[in-house]
């Protein structure tokens, strides 16, 4: 048997992504510079950057059938994504999120299509192969349902030696009060900066150490602050902190959280240190901001 791998469950969805010189005035008419198609969700990105640094990894999601579907069906083996359980539903389109780019700041504005298509449920999750994995990242949606997927890998870790478990880690990225019960359920729990504010706290190192209270004994909480670097607290009560790696010119943002969870997620996989993978996913994000789409951050 090969390298046990990294599972993504969550978002996958259709980027549609125009390029433009600048911010469209209200009532104006202006031609993007370019227009593309690109495969996105932050599970899905997160996938993507552990394929491309070597990781073999799966995604786990919906996807309604359609010609949306098979671009991103295409693109994940493109990438050499497993998928080894797409719900394919029959109601509903793909999700889609319109894209501005504006080339002059780097910035983007983003208009979100959202769908009624269901996301994994614990159902879905039995069919998965827990020992074909050393890793399971969650991106937190419907946390109700997701919690009892965790606990299913905590019931096979049970009793199993240190080699055979399965890391949990769980994203809370949105300021969804049913979210937050995926604070206890994680091996290393990713929070958002906006959800840091929703909180109350301004700083990465305010928020790890004001929220450390929510994640379970011997859990790592991980804060991103984009161009204030990232920090992280874990069981010794330390908190260590990377600068941000921003490129020498900011071209598309879109992706570099997600980029950033991945190689924090690729290096303590590899068994990096906290210091080591923070510092390796601030380095990332900032290639990724410095990049059109993913190709050319490895």
């Amino acid at each position: 048997m090969g390298e046990k791998g990294i599972l993504c469950i969550g978002l996958v969805c259709l980027d549609i992504i125009s390029v433009v010189d600048k911010y469209p005035e209200e009532d104006s008419d202006s031609r993007c510079l370019s227009q593309r198609w690109q495969r996105g969700g932050n599970a899905s990105n997160s996938c993507t950057i552990l394929a491309l640094l070597g990781a073999p990894c799966a995604f786990m999601g919906s996807l309604a059938p359609g010609h949306m579907a098979d671009f991103i069906v295409s693109d994940f083996r493109r990438r050499g994504i497993g998928t080894p359980n797409v719900s394919w539903q029959s109601r509903g389109d793909m999700p889609c999120a319109c894209c501005l780019v504006n080339v002059s700041s780097g910035s983007r504005t983003v208009t979100l299509y959202d769908t009624n298509l269901p996301d994994v449920t614990e159902e879905d999750f039995r069919s998965v192969d827990l020992t074909r994995y050393k890793w399971i990242h969650w991106e937190g949606r419907n946390a109700a349902e997701q919690v009892k997927m965790i606990r299913r890998v905590e019931e096979h870790n049970s009793g199993r030696g240190a080699e055979e478990r399965i890391t949990v880690s769980v994203e809370i990225e949105k300021e969804r009060e049913e979210l937050y019960q995926l604070f206890p359920h994680g091996d290393v729990v990713f929070v958002s900066k906006d959800v840091a504010r929703h909180f109350g706290f301004h700083s990465a190192q305010e928020a790890v150490r004001g929220l450390y209270p929510r994640v379970r004994k011997g859990a790592y909480l991980v804060c991103a602050w984009a161009e204030e670097g990232a920090d992280a607290l874990g069981p010794d009560g330390s908190v260590v902190h990377s600068c941000a790696f921003p490129p020498d010119c900011i071209v598309d943002t879109l992706g570099a959280g997600d980029t950033f969870n991945a190689s924090v997620i690729y290096a303590l996989s590899h068994g990096r240190g906290m210091q080591e993978a923070l510092t390796y996913g601030c380095q990332m994000a900032g290639k990724k901001c410095g990049v059109q789409g993913f190709d050319g951050i490895i």
